[in-house]
């Protein structure tokens, strides 16, 4: 069985342009890598659970800041090249992220000394416009980008509002 995994993309839209906030992967693996390595906020689930909780839940864990209110919209699921399932919410609000914080993991680092290293699970966030975050995100969560944009009043879908 598949891995499953849920998470928020947020977005507001600003002098007729939207942006999405994404995160930066921490840890040794991601530190020199920019472009295709950016991921929604989200985290793994058991099938039993419900995936808006988790989005929630991951969200505040790797940002270090609440959801903010706003309508929730459905973007579907996607099956990641790794195998993984991806379901994504978007929230249309704003956020300040100057205190973002993330929560933290433990490796071994340099692999093979022995020596126990904590990482951020995010080391940063950023609002970027979709055309920007389209060559930043994982390639294989850029169809939340088009699922976003497709939704009746916003700049792109075809359907914006006045």
């Amino acid at each position: 069985m598949a891995k499953l995994s849920a998470g928020l993309l947020l977005y507001r839209t600003r002098a007729g342009v939207v942006d999405v906030l994404i995160a930066h992967p921490g840890g040794p693996f991601w530190a020199r890598k920019d472009d295709g390595a950016w991921s929604i906020p989200k985290g793994e689930y058991a099938d039993s659970d419900d995936p808006w909780a988790t989005a929630q839940r991951e969200f505040t864990e790797e940002i270090g800041l609440p959801v903010p209110d706003g309508p929730r919209t459905d973007l579907g699921a996607v099956r990641q090249p790794s195998g993984k399932v991806v379901t994504a919410f978007a929230v249309r609000g704003d956020l300040d992220i100057t205190d973002a914080r993330s929560n933290t993991f433990e490796m071994e680092w340099p692999r093979g000394s022995g020596k126990i290293r904590e990482f951020p699970e995010v080391d940063r966030v950023g609002w970027f416009p979709v055309a920007q975050a389209r060559s930043k995100l994982l390639k294989g969560q850029r169809v939340f980008l088009d699922r976003l944009l497709a939704q009746p009043g916003l700049p792109g879908s075809g359907q914006d509002a006045p």
